[in-house]
């Protein structure tokens, strides 16, 4: 299978799941000595997924992640995964984000230095070689579109931790549980969720505009005139709840059971009614080439001034993608912006 991870983003065909775990021996981890006898008393443990049930009996030690989220939640507890994948979109010039290297850079293992993770090409898909050469004992893939075929394939090279929810659905928070319990780091995870979960509650309290917004999270895309809305299991509407605003009805109205997204005719752009509508926009267009689409431009929030386009590739891979490490970066960069939109639709 080859992960579609861009068009996942920014566009309505893609979102959801995945954990998996593998066998053999070494990534680097900050832990103190009594916190890591602790942990290996901790096994065995045994991990749940959508595939099933992967049994860890003792102690990762190298630990490898595929596609996003994964790599950032290993490192949150950290732990720096001896290889991880190359980022493709919303990245910088070194193939990872700016909240992964500043997360290595705390943990001494910064890309280019001795002790940093091997990057390794998804391209074509999920890299069976790459990740075998790496010798993990322990493989995290529980935020990808990972298949039962690649998870039994993945399950030859070490224990794997199948998809925890399907189709790229699967929340941070149950990703970074997931990866605590197979580190022997629960308390950790703990930690850092409630961490997280705090500031995004200090964000929302300090924009109480929020409160009374609604919104619509989709994707709009001039050059065809096709509109994608994505629904309550993808990242940005949990995102966007999360800080206090109230996801329009007319989405989950229309969504068909077990879907995250759906597409929806531009000739009906009038009827999306909300306070704020988030998409993704061009780097180079911004929100001209929305703004001035005859049909995106009859959408409510847009004449409300409650469009927020992120033409930022990285902010839009933070929320699309959230992780641990990715939604502090995107209350500093992001949020802001919303509550601008809010503000504008509320007529403040």
């Amino acid at each position: 299978m080859k992960f579609t991870r861009r068009a996942g983003l920014i566009a309505a065909a893609t979102t959801a799941l995945a954990l998996t775990l593998s066998a053999c021996g070494g990534s680097a981890d900050s832990a103190p000595a009594s916190s890591t006898a602790a942990a290996s008393d901790a096994f065995p443990v045994s991990i749940k997924h959508i595939y099933g049930t992967t049994e860890i009996t003792e102690k990762p030690e190298r630990v490898a992640t595929v596609s996003w989220v994964n790599a950032d939640a290993v490192l949150a507890l950290g732990v720096v995964p001896v290889a991880m994948a190359e980022d493709t979109w919303g990245n910088n010039k070194q193939g990872s984000t700016d909240w992964k290297d500043a997360k290595l850079a705390e943990l001494g293992a910064s890309i280019g230095s001795e002790k940093a993770p091997v990057q390794y090409s998804e391209a074509d898909g999920v890299n069976f070689t790459a990740l075998a050469e790496a010798q993990p004992d322990l493989i995290v893939a529980g935020y990808s579109g990972l298949t039962k075929d690649e998870y039994e394939k993945l399950s030859k090279i070490a224990p794997v931790i199948g998809p925890v929810a399907p189709n790229y659905t699967a929340g941070w928070q149950d990703v970074t549980t997931a990866v605590g319990q197979a580190l022997g780091k629960d308390a950790e995870a703990k930690d850092v969720i409630t961490g997280v979960e705090g500031k995004i509650t200090a964000a929302a309290e300090a924009n109480p505009v929020f409160k009374d917004t609604t919104f619509i999270a989709g994707n709009l895309e001039p050059s065809d005139n096709t509109i994608s809305l994505y629904a309550t299991g993808d990242s940005r509407p949990r995102f966007l709840t999360a800080l206090g605003m109230t996801q329009a009805e007319i989405v989950d109205e229309n969504v068909k059971d077990g879907e995250f997204f759906l597409p929806w005719a531009a000739e009906r752009a009038n009827e999306l009614e909300a306070d704020l509508f988030f998409t993704w926009a061009d780097e180079a267009t911004g929100t001209d080439a929305i703004v001035k689409n005859k049909l995106f431009s009859q959408i409510p929030a847009v004449d409300k001034g409650g469009l927020v386009a992120a033409a930022n590739d990285m902010e839009v891979l933070a929320i699309s993608a959230a992780s641990p490490l990715s939604v502090p970066y995107a209350i500093d960069k992001v949020v802001p912006v919303f509550a601008a939109g809010a503000q504008a639709a509320a007529g403040k």
